[in-house]
């Protein structure tokens, strides 16, 4: 996606204010008989200091594929073909596997979206824990623990849980546990890849209660990735909307609740029922995302568009359309290359 100077971010820091992290033109290609899937093509966006930055969009939008770039964690047949992750001004890219060894847990740490595919099942929580700090410093058994049992009761678990194994834990609890883990080295970022995707509403709602206190406490930041809207607008100061592998719209968290540009964007906002207020009739999405071996030339949505016009052919400029909004749509004269300004000029 073709990306406008920015000037900017989106609650309106000057460019010049440093920010946590930045990514800038991150390209992910899944390798195939078919040829390299580009399930992330040109992502850019930062996060700063103490904010909660949303990552939204469908299953398969490379939402998690982000994620795992960051922390470069992408098994094959997954390849970083391009892009740059600063970090206090190191590029993790071209980190070495000592330097990364380094940098995971006590810079960055993740919270999966399946806690018991994240935890060892044969380890006790305790174990487990203390594992993660031994890994990364140096530090006595006995104050290693001590530590573990700290870290459960700040995510609200009794400390007398620490010799438990994780069958014996509900799924909430089990949660609780990946984060104490992710927050044992006291890490300044958190991602946090659908935490409460697999937790009934009520375990659900606790879990991001517990998350909202942590991090008010502990004053660390998070990409917070999920394919739930009402769930960012709650948790997040800022939201990126994904399709396709591009980021096509970013905004304050509530401006782009309540006044979305994109199609796509008000596409999923009309997939979820209100809490309030009156009924209304439910829409979906038609059609299905476009194929990332043989993507289209000009905006990866236009087919599935009910708003498409002839200027969509070419592929729009992520721009900023209002202060502190970016959005990918040749709705909007910003995001329009000039191409899109001859063929709106031939019809």
């Amino acid at each position: 996606m073709a990306i406008a100077t920015e000037t900017s971010n989106s609650q309106g820091t000057p460019a010049g204010a440093a920010p946590l992290i930045r990514i800038e033109d991150l390209k992910v290609q899944y390798l195939s008989p078919r040829g390299p899937v580009r399930a992330v093509d040109g992502v850019t966006f930062d996060i700063r200091p103490g904010e909660v930055m949303g990552l939204a969009g469908e299953s398969g939008c490379g939402k998690s594929t982000v994620a795992q770039a960051i922390l470069r964690i992408l098994q094959p047949p997954a390849v970083i073909t391009n892009g740059r992750v600063l970090f206090d001004g190191n590029d993790i890219l071209d980190m070495s596997d000592d330097q990364l060894n380094e940098f995971r847990w006590r810079d960055v740490s993740m919270v999966f979206q399946s806690a018991m595919n994240s935890l060892n099942p044969v380890m006790t929580i305790g174990d487990q824990i203390t594992d993660a700090i031994q890994a990364h410093q140096r530090m006595p058994g006995r104050k290693a623990l001590e530590r573990a049992e700290e870290l459960l009761r700040i995510v609200g678990i009794e400390a007398a849980r620490i010799d438990s194994y994780p069958h014996q834990l509900s799924g909430g609890m089990r949660q609780r546990a990946v984060i104490a883990i992710a927050l044992a080295l006291n890490p300044p970022l958190m991602i946090m890849d659908e935490p409460t995707t697999a937790l009934d509403v009520v375990v659900q709602k606790e879990i991001m209660s517990t998350i909202s206190r942590l991090k008010q406490e502990l004053g660390f930041s998070i990409l917070f990735i999920t394919h739930d809207l009402s769930l960012l607008v709650e948790i997040s100061d800022r939201i990126a909307i994904m399709y396709a592998g591009q980021i096509v719209e970013l905004a304050n968290a509530r401006e782009l609740f309540e006044q979305p540009l994109h199609p796509y964007t008000n596409g999923l906002m009309s997939s979820f029922p209100p809490l309030t207020g009156d009924r209304v009739k439910l829409s979906g999405i038609p059609g299905s995302p476009p194929d990332l071996v043989h993507p289209p030339a000009g905006c990866r949505f236009a087919a599935r568009c009910p708003r498409r016009f002839e200027p969509c052919g070419s592929e729009p400029l992520f721009a900023e359309a209002k202060p502190g909004h970016r959005v990918a749509c040749h709705l909007y004269p910003e995001s329009r290359t000039p191409q899109a300004q001859e063929a709106i000029r031939e019809h």
